[in-house]
């Protein structure tokens, strides 16, 4: 009964990454596993630690799309472990959603045979032959958000109305123009992104899209536009997965960034609650209407993952080197980052959020040699705060409130920034 809760709590975690069509298929694969260790459990009661801790990765496949792997695993399973029971299902349902309905056949055949199932397993099985077996492309996930904010700082003006450049005797101060200073406005959002998984091997296509209007201040208007896909495989016991992503971002109505991004994300088998992912990547960055401001990032980060069924605690650290590809001021720079965050169920009906997070940036030369003759350091702190409050089935309002305190050397840079955000938040998953 505990491995099989354990399972369910598993797969519920992992429902992001799969379509209902299956998902209601795999709970009708656990409906009939649980029958069938009941009825085999003397069996299944001698299977090792290592044994289970494999079945259970494998349910994570399934929930993840990876159906090819997760078939291949379950043969493994079945090879050291010839009773294992839930293995011999889960099988035979695999290879009827992928289409392969003679082994299928062969499977539940098996099953009947060996295992000798009761009423409740045999029409399960009836159900399954009655559909035909023939290769189940799961739905699409998709999420929207619509949103009012606030934001005391649009154009990230500078904390400072006066700036200082020079030293000594020729130390000069000026007052710095109104369009330079903080400006407030009330904003509108909306973002919305799909997410397809493209084979059995559980590759998954997304697009995404978020858009900001402000009221008034709209040559600060942003989009931006993101098309991608991730591929996971195994390397012994580490889960991998490789990302690919090609973004543009336009400002005021014009394009600003483009973006290329690659990266790959390696996960080691943790204890039960524990998640870890190590990541290295590379974005390559284009500005159009800009001079002097391409540059290649590349990037290190580690992430530590800890939850239970009421709240969650993540934590991150990262280390980065934009390499700036023309005379962009200041030159290439390092930098570093971390944060931490939790979030839980506060009430009945609501849960929280609150997090924190710094990035830093150390400039490698002077900024404008004759005019600015410090190199560029940077120190971000951004705190925020959030609440969910589902309001119905698959629909929910946040409230989120963020601070960002953005401390620098040139005090031209320096900006401090508030946002309030209230927004709707739909998904079909």
């Amino acid at each position: 009964m505990m491995a099989r809760s354990f399972v369910r709590c598993h797969i519920l975690r992992e429902r992001f990454f799969m379509g209902r069509a299956l998902y209601r298929q795999v709970w009708s694969a656990l409906a009939g596993l649980a029958v069938l260790l009941s009825m085999a459990g003397a069996a299944c009661a001698q299977d090792d630690y290592k044994t289970q801790d494999v079945y259970l990765e494998t349910m994570r496949l399934i929930a993840n799309g990876q159906r090819q792997e997760a078939s291949d695993t379950l043969v493994r399973i079945i090879q050291d472990e010839p009773a294992h029971a839930g293995a011999w299902l889960d099988l035979a349902f695999l290879q009827c959603e992928m289409g392969y309905a003679e082994e299928a056949e062969r499977l539940f055949a098996e099953i009947v045979t060996r295992f000798q199932p009761p009423p409740a397993i045999l029409e399960i099985i009836a159900q399954r032959q009655a559909q035909g077996c023939a290769v189940v492309q799961s739905a699409g996930r998709m999420a929207l958000m619509l949103g009012r904010g606030f934001d005391d700082n649009v154009n990230q003006g500078a904390s400072s109305s006066y700036f200082t450049f020079g030293a000594g005797g020729s130390r000069i101060e000026l007052q710095l123009l109104p369009e330079y200073l903080p400006k407030r406005d009330q904003f509108s959002v909306l973002s919305a992104e799909y997410a397809q998984n493209l084979n059995a091997r559980g590759t998954t296509g997304f697009v995404q899209f978020q858009a900001r209007s402000n009221d008034v201040l709209t040559r600060y208007d942003a989009a931006l536009v993101s098309v991608g896909a991730e591929h996971p495989w195994r390397a012994g016991d580490w889960r991998m997965r490789g990302v690919g992503v090609l973004s543009a971002l336009s400002l005021g109505g014009a394009l600003y960034q483009k973006q290329q991004h690659l990266q790959v994300v390696a996960s080691p088998h943790l204890p039960n609650g524990f998640e870890f992912d190590l990541s290295g990547g590379v974005t390559s960055v284009a500005y159009p209407t800009l001079s002097n401001f391409d540059a290649t990032l590349w990037e290190m980060r580690g992430l530590l993952n800890y939850g239970t069924p009421l709240a969650r605690v993540q934590a991150t650290a990262g280390y980065s080197f934009d390499h700036a590809l023309s005379a962009r001021p200041g030159g290439n720079r390092r930098g570093w980052s971390a944060s931490i965050l939790g979030n839980g169920h506060l009430a009945s009906n609501v849960f929280g959020e609150l997090s924190w997070g710094r990035q830093t940036w150390l400039g490698e030369s002077a900024y404008s040699p004759g005019l600015l003759d410090l190199a560029r350091n940077q120190t971000m702190d951004i705190l925020s705060a959030s609440l969910l409050i589902p309001v119905a089935e698959r629909q929910a309002v946040r409230v989120d409130l963020r601070q960002v305190t953005n401390r620098e050397n040139i005090s031209i840079f320096q900006y401090n920034n508030r946002q309030l955000l209230v927004s709707w938040q739909w998904r079909n998953f």
